[in-house]
């Protein structure tokens, strides 16, 4: 690929104008990003891509009655992009959407996704950071952009997505930061996908209100969400459909990757390729070693999503994922970073939001 930069995209209005201005910028962009997520989702079962969109289209109604707002803002999305609100489904949910395939057809397709850490103020020179690399499957590199979004109803955000997903990693003007960390759970369910979790928790102008907005889902699949706010709280969300598990912030940084840390949510979890267990427990283990011995910048955060041990990955048979993207979010001071592609290949971009009292 030959871009070495973030596309962006500034946006405002209501959820109509918001979801039409995306879609109309990556029209060709989302079409072909989600025929290959609605082909991917099928892997492992006998079902063809009319059967998989007709399981979209049931969870359309637990979307929309979770966030009618959002649920408009897709919509439009996916009318000006020239897709079916199914489609917008698939491609932006497909890491949940594919627990549902599992519980409803017995698929194989799964996602080991991301490596993220809080890094608690005092650690900080004062103002900690939510930082996570993005990893998915090869061909969604091309896809990764930033998102400005000015709503007329809500704090304005920096959201680092997909095109065709309302938003993945983001950091919103009310302090309010949000990462996530896919997780291969058995208890996949027709319900809402976890985009709409973190734009809804974007939405919030406290912690708390962020937390409800997590545990308050009734979740299609399974998301770590690590939540950390302006004045130094933060906590990770291990959620399922059945099971929730928050670890709220000490004095110690928190870590997690791609597998369940607590009883609670292990058992649920799916079954996994032994490959990608490893890759999760090693990124889990090599990353806290950047956070020891001396004051925490963004420096030493990129450093972290550089580490070519486990977490700055490159494509590689069977599964072809790799880091396809990293952010750094300091909510107390407005700072993101955000770098397209694998880390070690590519320079962070820094952006400024600026906070409201």
């Amino acid at each position: 690929m030959s871009r070495d930069h973030i596309r962006i995209l500034w946006v405002d209005g209501s959820p109509a104008q918001l979801g039409h201005a995306h879609g109309s910028a990556f029209t060709a962009d989302i079409r072909a990003y989600a025929a290959e997520r609605t082909r991917l989702a099928a892997a492992g079962t006998d079902w063809d891509r009319t059967r998989i969109l007709a399981l979209a289209e049931r969870m359309l109604p637990a979307h929309e009655a979770y966030a009618p707002d959002l649920y408009a803002e897709m919509v439009a999305m996916a009318d000006a992009a020239g897709i079916t609100p199914a489609e917008a489904v698939v491609v932006g949910g497909y890491t949940d959407f594919i627990d549902t395939v599992r519980a409803e057809a017995g698929g194989t397709a799964v996602e080991d996704t991301c490596t993220a850490v809080i890094v608690p103020d005092h650690l900080a020179a004062g103002a900690g950071f939510l930082a996570q690399t993005w990893d998915m499957h090869a061909s969604a590199t091309d896809h990764v952009v930033l998102l400005g979004l000015r709503p007329d109803d809500a704090p304005r955000a920096l959201v680092f997505t997909t095109v065709g997903t309302l938003g993945q990693i983001g950091m919103n003007a009310a302090g309010i930061s949000i990462g996530i960390n896919n997780l291969t759970v058995d208890d996949g369910r027709i319900g809402v996908t976890w985009p709409f979790v973190v734009r809804k928790a974007l939405q919030a102008t406290s912690l708390d209100a962020a937390i409800d907005c997590v545990t308050g889902a009734p979740l299609a699949g399974g998301h770590s969400f690590l939540l950390f706010d302006r004045d130094g709280n933060g906590a990770v969300i291990e959620a399922t459909p059945s099971v929730t598990h928050i670890e709220e912030l000490g004095n110690d940084p928190l870590v997690h990757t791609n597998h369940c840390l607590v009883p609670a949510t292990q058992a649920v979890e799916g079954a996994r390729p032994a490959a990608l267990q490893r890759s999760s427990e090693l990124r889990l283990a090599h990353a806290p070693e950047h956070l020891a011995g001396g004051t925490i910048t963004a420096e030493t955060l990129m450093a972290l999503t550089r580490d070519e041990r486990s977490i700055c990955r490159r494509p590689e048979p069977p599964f072809d994922y790799e880091s396809s993207g990293a952010t750094i979010m300091r909510p107390a001071t407005g700072d993101f970073w955000a770098c397209w592609g694998v880390p070690v290949e590519n320079e962070y971009e820094h952006f400024r939001l600026e906070m409201v009292p």
